[in-house]
């Protein structure tokens, strides 16, 4: 392993605040940060929104909107949030330009509140490595809760994350838990064992591994139900 520097501290809104401002200025530097291709995990995705008619999404932690393009293009209604304001400003333009802004509503928000949406909202909820990012336990649970609030009966979450297997765990500086800022990005790695916990509640679908990237990063792919 690299140089690692053990910090025995909890993760604190602080610490969180200074990797908003870190996107911020990636986002503002780097227009298509990674480019403007979907995810393979947004293909997947769709896929299964076809086959069970799933047309009305929200996406959490949007980016600049690569995989949000994708999902309106393929017909569907995406109500998408991130908590930098040039991401935001960025999805806005790109469906302005592309003639999607009837399938897409982007704004900003803070996913450590409340969503900002009624019960029983959404036919399923997207996230690509938001849950990886710099959330304690406790926050995923309440973002898990509140996903599942927002979620129609059967509704599906689709989530990927980063898992402990990747090549970047246990590299860098620990935060706390399983969190290692590594390159001024601060990453929540994921066990198995994580993954059930943050199911409670729903049906837990299908656990799949795939890779991503050129390092490659190596991801979970969650699929839970309502």
């Amino acid at each position: 392993m690299t140089n690692r520097k053990m910090v025995n501290t909890n993760l604190d809104v602080e610490h969180l605040n200074k990797q908003e401002q870190h996107w911020e200025s990636i986002f503002s530097g780097k227009p298509n940060m990674f480019g403007e291709s979907p995810s393979d995990a947004a293909v997947k995705a769709v896929e299964i929104f076809k086959k069970e008619g799933k047309t009305n999404v929200l996406e959490i932690g949007g980016g600049q909107g690569r995989d949000t393009m994708f999902f309106a293009e393929n017909g569907i209604c995406v109500q998408v949030l991130d908590y930098c304001q040039s991401g935001v400003h960025a999805i806005t333009k790109k469906a302005e330009n592309n003639a999607l802004s009837q399938l897409v509503t982007a704004r900003c928000h803070d996913i450590r509140n409340p969503l900002p949406y009624e019960n029983d909202s959404f036919d399923a909820c997207f996230s690509h490595m938001l849950y990886c990012m710099a959330l304690t336990t406790n926050e995923l649970e309440f973002l898990s809760s509140e996903i599942k609030r927002v979620l129609k009966p059967s509704g599906l979450n689709i989530y990927t994350v980063r898992h402990t297997g990747d090549s970047d765990y246990g590299t860098g500086t620990r935060i706390g838990e399983d969190m290692y800022e590594v390159g001024g990005f601060i990453v929540h790695f994921f066990s198995k064992e994580k993954v059930r916990q943050l199911a409670k509640g729903y049906e837990l679908v299908s656990v799949d591994e795939f890779e991503e990237g050129s390092l490659p990063r190596k991801l979970f792919r969650v699929t839970l139900r309502k």
